[in-house]
C-alpha cells in the first residue's frame, strides 16, 4: 500500500478540461528552448527519436512513448538525428471537494512516463483531438472534451495505483496487465503465479475465470494480435516481427500464426490492408496499400521521406552516401544505380517509388509491387504533399511544411535585415560534370534553397532554365558573366576530371574578373553534400547559408 502522502488525489473529486491540443514537429539536429508547463501536459510521441530533459535527467523520447508533466515542470526536447513528431495536450484539473479550485499537484506522484497497450489507440485519440477546424462549434468543442476524457480514462486505467491490498483475483489481473506490456519477453506460468503471490494450482483456474483462456493461450493470442498490427503498420521483416512479439524464430511464428488465423503472415498483410488509388507523375493510375510499410525509394530526394518519419527499406546509396543524413541510412539496402529489379524484388516491397520517367523501367518494377513515378524536380511543397498522400502522412507533411516555411522566412529576413544581403541580389549555383561541362543549377539541387521565397534571385539566363522547368542548364564558358550572379556558389564535383576543370576555371582571368569573386562573394561547397533539394538538406541549409553568406566559412 502506498503511503498517504504519495497517493494521488481521488479521481472522482477531480474535473479535467482540455485547453489546447497540437501536433509538434521538431526538425532534425535541433533542441527546443527550455519550456515550463503552465498546465498539466501530455506529450505523446508518434515518430522520430530524441531526448526529453526533465528536472530528474534525460529520458529517450521516441515513438509510442507518453509523458505526463505537472504545472511548473521545466522540460526540453532534444532531437539529435530525426524529425520528431509529438502531440502536446494541455489541460487543467479542478478539485471539487476539500479545497475546491485549480489542482496543480502531480496527478500520479513520482510517475511521468505512462504505459498503455495498445498504444495505437492513444495515437488515434490524439489525432482526433487535433483534427478539427479552428472555428469549431460549441457541440464540436464539447465532443472534443468527451474524447479527451476517453483518452484520460485509457491512460489512468493503465497507470493509476490502488491504495488497497489486492485480492487474489486482483493480483491475477495485475499479471494480465503485465503480460499485455511484456508479451515480447519469455514468460512462464510459474513466474506469473509467483508475481501474483498465488499458488500455481490456484493461478490457472483464476486466470481462466477472468479471461476464458489458459495463461499461455492468452499470451500467444497477445503476441499474434500484436504481430497482426506490426504486419499492417511496420516495414520490419518477418524475423524482426517474430522477435518483437516474443517468438523464438520466424518459422515457429509463421506456423503459430497460421494455426490461429488460418492464413500465413504474408497473406494476412495482403488481404487486410486497405487500398487507395493515386495517379503518379507520368500518368499511371495505381492501387497502393493505404499505409505502405516496406517502401523502396529510388531517387535523389530520400530526405523527403525521412522528414516524414518514413525510412525506406531500399534505395540508391549513390544519392545518399555523402548526404547530411547518411548516418541514418546505415541499414538501407542498396538496389543499385540504375535500379536492379532482382535486388528490388528480394526486399519484398509493398510500394516502389522511382524518380524516373523511363516507361521500360517502370514496367519492370511494376511487376514486383505497386509502383509510382515521382517528380523529384518538383517544388519542395509539391513533393512533400505528394509523398504525404501516398504514405499516409498528410498531417505530418503539412506540419513540416508550415514549420519549415516559418524558419526559412526568418532566416532570409535576418540576412536582409542585418545588411548581409541587399534587396535584389542575384545568385547562381554552378558545377562541372561529365568532364569539363559547366552547368547552372535550375529547379534541382542547391538553387532550390537559394531561390526560395524571400531569398536571392536567379540571373536572367537561369530564370529561363527555371521557366523551362529544367533541373539544370549547360553554361557556355564564354558567357560565364551572364550566368554568374552577385553571389556565386561553385559546387565542388566528385569526378576527378570535372574537379580538374573547376580548378582550371578558378585560376582563369574569366573567373577572377567576376564581380562576385572580386567582392568576396564566391563560395565553394561540396556538391555531394549540399547540391540536393530534399527536405532534410533544406533544413540543414537554414543553418549553413547564414554562416557562408556572412563570411564565416564554407561547408567542407
Amino acid at each position: 500500500m502506498l503511503p498517504s502522502s504519495t497517493l494521488p488525489a481521488l479521481l472522482h473529486s477531480l474535473l479535467f478540461q482540455l485547453t489546447d491540443a497540437m501536433l509538434a514537429v521538431q526538425p532534425a539536429m535541433s533542441c527546443t528552448e527550455p519550456q515550463t508547463a503552465q498546465t498539466h501536459l501530455l506529450l505523446i510521441c508518434t515518430g522520430g527519436s530524441g531526448g526529453l530533459t526533465l528536472p530528474g535527467g534525460t529520458v529517450p523520447l521516441s515513438a509510442d512513448r507518453c509523458f505526463l508533466l505537472s504545472p511548473g515542470t521545466t522540460y526540453t526536447a532534444a532531437n539529435p538525428e530525426t524529425t520528431l513528431y509529438y502531440y502536446q495536450l494541455s489541460f487543467n484539473i479542478y478539485q471539487t471537494d476539500g479545497q475546491p479550485g485549480l489542482y496543480t499537484q502531480e496527478l500520479l506522484p513520482g510517475r511521468q512516463e505512462l504505459l498503455v497497450h495498445p498504444f495505437t489507440r492513444v495515437i488515434r485519440l490524439a489525432e482526433e483531438l487535433t483534427a478539427g477546424p479552428d472555428n469549431q462549434s460549441e457541440v464540436q468543442l464539447y465532443r472534443q472534451q468527451l474524447k479527451f476524457q476517453e483518452l484520460l480514462l485509457l491512460l489512468l486505467e493503465h497507470n493509476y495505483p490502488s491504495g488497497e491490498a489486492p485480492s487474489p483475483a486482483e493480483s491475477v489481473e495485475g499479471t494480465i496487465r503485465y503480460m499485455q506490456e511484456h508479451y515480447m519477453d519469455s514468460i512462464t506460468v510459474k513466474q506469473l503465479a509467483e508475481q501474483a503471490r498465488v499458488s500455481l494450482w490456484q493461478y490457472t483456474p483464476l486466470f481462466q475465470k477472468l479471461t476464458g483462456q489458459k495463461p499461455l493461450e492468452y499470451l500467444t493470442g497477445l503476441r499474434i494480435s500484436r504481430s497482426q498490427q506490426l504486419l499492417l503498420e511496420s516495414a520490419e521483416p518477418l524475423r524482426e516481427i517474430a522477435r518483437l512479439t516474443g517468438f523464438s524464430d520466424e518459422y515457429y511464428f509463421s506456423r503459430r500464426f497460421r494455426q490461429i488465423t488460418g492464413v500465413t503472415p504474408g497473406q494476412y498483410a495482403m488481404t487486410q490492408r486497405g487500398k487507395v488509388t493515386f495517379q503518379d507523375w507520368t500518368g499511371h493510375t495505381v492501387d497502393i496499400p493505404e499505409r505502405p510499410r516496406r517502401v523502396i525509394y529510388h531517387g535523389e530526394t530520400i530526405g523527403d521521406l525521412l522528414a516524414l518519419g518514413v525510412k525506406p527499406v531500399g534505395g540508391d546509396e549513390e544519392f545518399a552516401r555523402n548526404s547530411v543524413y547518411k548516418h541514418r541510412l546505415k541499414s538501407l539496402a542498396n538496389v543499385g544505380f540504375p535500379l536492379n529489379p532482382q535486388l528490388t524484388a528480394s526486399l519484398r516491397p509493398d510500394l516502389i517509388i522511382i524518380a524516373n520517367s523511363d516507361e521500360k523501367l517502370y514496367k519492370r518494377v511494376a511487376d514486383i509491387a505497386p509502383a509510382l513515378t515521382f517528380d523529384s524536380f518538383a517544388p519542395l511543397e509539391h513533393r512533400m504533399r505528394t509523398l504525404g498522400g501516398w504514405l499516409g502522412k498528410q498531417r505530418e507533411a503539412e506540419a513540416w511544411l508550415a514549420g519549415f516555411a516559418d524558419r526559412n522566412a526568418a532566416m532570409w529576413q535576418r540576412l536582409y535585415g542585418s545588411g548581409v544581403l541587399s534587396p535584389g541580389e542575384t545568385a547562381s549555383a554552378l558545377i562541372f560534370d561529365h568532364g569539363n561541362h559547366l552547368y547552372a543549377m535550375g529547379l534541382s539541387g542547391l538553387s532550390s534553397a537559394l531561390y526560395a521565397p524571400g531569398g536571392l534571385r536567379p540571373t536572367a539566363e537561369i530564370q529561363e532554365a527555371l521557366d523551362a522547368e529544367l533541373g539544370f542548364a549547360e553554361v557556355d564558358p564564354q558567357r560565364l558573366h551572364a550566368y554568374a550572379g552577385d553571389r556565386v556558389f561553385m559546387l565542388v564535383p566528385e569526378r576527378e576530371d570535372s574537379r580538374a576543370a573547376m580548378d582550371a576555371l578558378l585560376e582563369s582571368p574569366a573567373w577572377r574578373s567576376l564581380p562576385a569573386v572580386q567582392q568576396g562573394h564566391a563560395y565553394l561547397l561540396d556538391s555531394s553534400k549540399w547540391n540536393f533539394s530534399d527536405a532534410l538538406t533544406r533544413e540543414r541549409l537554414l543553418t549553413l547559408l547564414p554562416k557562408v553568406l556572412g563570411g564565416h566559412g564554407a561547408a567542407q
